[in-house]
């Protein structure tokens, strides 16, 4: 059994919050974890169960009659009715950790919640498994203030990791890859959008999706996705927030301040699950993802998913957010960093030869009356080195 380093973090608010409510894409292992914290007084119930969903939809109260508490209710997206009962009931109870939740199609999920137990719950997103988690280490939020070598790490290694990706099933078992990956899609397809009413053709979703996963660590342009698609704008528009809300993609925003006129507002596009996008691309080694024209946007995008997979594991409240930066000139920064109100700006390259012309575009960020801290290079060199009086090359592995 693979420890989620999120456990920390739900057992810690289980005791300050009445309801935890624990959502994430499909298979990220939601029950599992659930089932492996709770006590052993806690009640255990799953609207997987067609009978009990009934109950639960049509006659919530009496379902909630019939278990006693602690209780978690798995697969609660399929019971919206319950939402409102939960309220009444612990509006009227003050035990903490009374209700543990957990689901998935947060495109519904979250509209119940925020209707009805909004104030009530605290809401933990759950990924896929993390490098740490897959390797058995703790790890810790990439503070560019505490930066420390860690391990050396190779390009191999990494688009292994990029082409695995971190489905906790497909990682745990010997598993058939392409069987694996096209029964997910499958199961997403028919039991998440399929009952979302914006999809009106699941092929042409599926087209899209693949449109989406092609586009992995790019700036997203509705006018050539929705080429590539054949659907038009509101439609893409409608897609990519079910995208979003099912977990599968991040959509990375840009950083953006009034002293920056020339800034992009567009977000970029980020595969939650790196191996699910490969899959989806058609790759069949982390070898050919390493040697292709695209192997760049998968390195960015894989590491800014494990910043993501950090963050939301992280015990600790800290206000940190990432960003990127692209202006109208085309000049990008691959990672921006927001802690305490001052931005740290880092490239990200498939390089073990570092040059300071690499953080180049980090200019754009002077005279500006900015708040700018020590940034650098994310790369395959195996040392930290500095490339100029602010900046350093680091190896890839301090981020995890």
């Amino acid at each position: 059994m693979i420890k989620r380093e999120i456990e920390k973090k739900f057992k810690n608010l289980s005791k300050q919050r009445k309801v935890i409510l624990l959502t994430g894409a499909r298979q990220v292992g939601k029950s599992t974890l659930v089932k492996e914290i709770k006590e052993k007084e806690r009640t255990y119930v799953t609207l997987d169960d067609l009978n009990l969903r009934e109950l639960a939809q049509n006659d919530p109260q009496l379902f909630l009659l019939n278990y006693k508490r602690p209780l978690i209710i798995d697969e609660v997206q399929y019971a919206p009715n319950l939402f409102s009962y939960i309220k009444m009931e612990v509006d009227n109870n003050n035990e903490k950790g009374s209700i543990w939740l957990t689901g998935s199609q947060r495109f519904e999920l979250m509209k119940n919640v925020s209707e009805s137990l909004a104030g009530r719950v605290s809401i933990l997103e759950l990924s896929t498994l993390s490098y740490a988690e897959k390797r058995g280490f703790s790890s810790k939020l990439f503070l560019p203030t505490k930066i420390e070598y860690k391990f050396n790490i190779t390009p191999n290694e990494i688009y292994d990791e990029i082409f695995q990706g971190g489905m906790p099933e497909y990682v745990t078992n010997t598993l058939d890859r392409n069987a694996f990956f096209n029964d997910y899609i499958t199961t997403y397809l028919e039991r998440d959008v399929r009952n979302l009413t914006q999809v009106g053709n699941l092929t042409t979703f599926k087209k899209f999706l693949v449109a989406v996963a092609s586009r992995n660590g790019e700036v997203l342009n509705y006018n050539s996705l929705c080429e590539d698609a054949s659907i038009d704008a509101s439609t893409a528009k409608r897609w990519i927030s079910i995208l979003e809300a099912s977990d599968i993609i991040y959509l990375l925003q840009p950083y953006f301040n009034s002293k920056l006129k020339r800034a992009t507002k567009s977000p970029k596009i980020i595969f939650l699950d790196s191996g699910l996008c490969s899959y989806l691309c058609g790759w069949n080694s982390g070898e050919n993802i390493m040697n292709s024209t695209v192997s760049g946007h998968y390195l960015e995008a894989y590491i800014i998913s494990e910043l993501i997979k950090n963050k939301r594991n992280n015990p600790d409240d800290i206000n940190y957010d990432i960003y990127y930066y692209r202006d109208r000139d085309k000049k990008e920064i691959d990672l921006i960093i927001a802690l305490d109100n001052i931005i740290y700006p880092f490239e990200i390259k498939k390089t073990a030869n570092p040059q300071k012309s690499m953080i180049g575009n980090f200019k754009v960020l002077e005279n500006k009356n900015l708040n700018v801290g020590d940034g650098g290079l994310l790369c395959f060199y195996p040392n930290i080195i500095p490339l100029d009086e602010h900046n350093k090359a680091y190896p890839i592995s301090v981020i995890f």
